[in-house]
């Protein structure tokens, strides 16, 4: 293929300084000024972060027992039934492991949620577990983790 070329095209000639000059224009001293070779840092403090809160082993507790009671069910009158279902007790115990400080505390905030919520007669937690109904529990077990959260334990 040949491409020829002649003298007598009708195309405008290209100013070979076009690029610099629309340079020009849009930035008119591209160099820095010689008295200031670089701007003084300006002072930026970043906000501090907010805190990480940690979940405390009550809430912990609660929150994997209220877990527990809903991937395998919930329970009356019995600590764990054939079937995997548990009562709250139950449920505590499983999220607890072990009868510790933990399970202790827990156990009491959650007794104290379900009298606030159903009257100061109830003396355990198998007791009110088993006059009320699978709502009313969970109320007291959601009442019980946002106590525990607010606490901070």
């Amino acid at each position: 293929m040949n491409t020829r070329t002649n003298s007598n095209t009708d195309f405008t000639p290209v100013d070979p300084d076009l690029y610099a000059k629309a340079f020009q224009l849009l930035d008119p001293d591209p160099t820095p000024p010689a008295a200031s070779a670089a701007p003084a840092p300006i002072p930026f403090n970043l906000p501090a972060a907010p805190s990480a809160r940690l979940t405390g082993p009550v809430e912990k507790t609660l929150t994997d027992a209220l877990t527990f009671l809903d991937t395998h069910g919930w329970a009356k009158r019995t600590l764990v039934h054939p079937e995997g279902a548990r009562c709250s007790i139950g449920a505590l115990r499983a999220a607890a492991g072990a009868r510790n400080a933990a399970y202790r505390d827990a156990g009491n905030l959650l007794l104290d949620e379900a009298r606030r919520q159903h009257g100061k007669k109830w003396e355990s937690i198998p007791s009110w577990n088993d006059s009320h109904t699978g709502a009313q529990v969970r109320s007291v077990w959601e009442a019980a983790i946002r106590r525990a959260h607010h606490m901070n334990i």
